[in-house]
């Protein structure tokens, strides 16, 4: 009885291992990212959080000190359209019409679908589809639009 019994104790304990070490595989073992990794990760999280749509850094500024001047705030005015200017160019199309979507500063289909129809709304020509993309015609009509503004900073 005592040989079965350390018998199954030792078989127990076999499997619990077993089972732990199977569980913890592939976390225990995975090695830290590395610091050159972690920071072309961080490079490129910033860069896809910037999003000018074809408009240079002098516009972007520009376009960031017309938001600022309506009193919506943008963020640092630094040419590059990040998440806090997305958010003020959203709360600027919001009351006009333009946008019906949260505030998140996310450049998607429905923030260049706002973009695209302020622009149509100024009467100068443009005559953008409504279709939520930044093509070509977008971004030139935006760039055009931003140049506007030049005087602002």
């Amino acid at each position: 009885m005592r040989a079965l019994t350390k018998a199954l104790v030792s078989v127990t304990t076999a499997v619990g291992i077993a089972a732990g070490g199977l569980a913890t595989a592939g976390t225990a073992m995975a090695a830290p990212a590395s610091s050159a990794q972690q920071q072309a990760v961080s490079a490129e999280v910033g860069t896809l959080a910037v999003v000018n749509l074809g408009l240079s850094t002098a516009q972007a500024k520009d376009w960031q000190c017309w938001l600022r001047a309506l009193g919506y705030n943008p963020g640092t005015i630094d040419g590059q359209l990040g998440t806090n200017s997305w958010k003020a160019a959203q709360r600027f199309f919001t009351p006009q019409g333009f946008y019906n979507d949260s505030i998140d500063g996310i450049v998607g289909p429905n923030t260049i679908q706002a973009l695209q129809r302020y622009l149509n709304s100024r009467n100068l020509g443009y005559d953008l589809d409504v279709d939520g993309i930044a093509g070509t015609r977008t971004k030139a009509a935006f760039a055009h639009y931003a140049d506007r503004f030049s005087h602002l900073c």
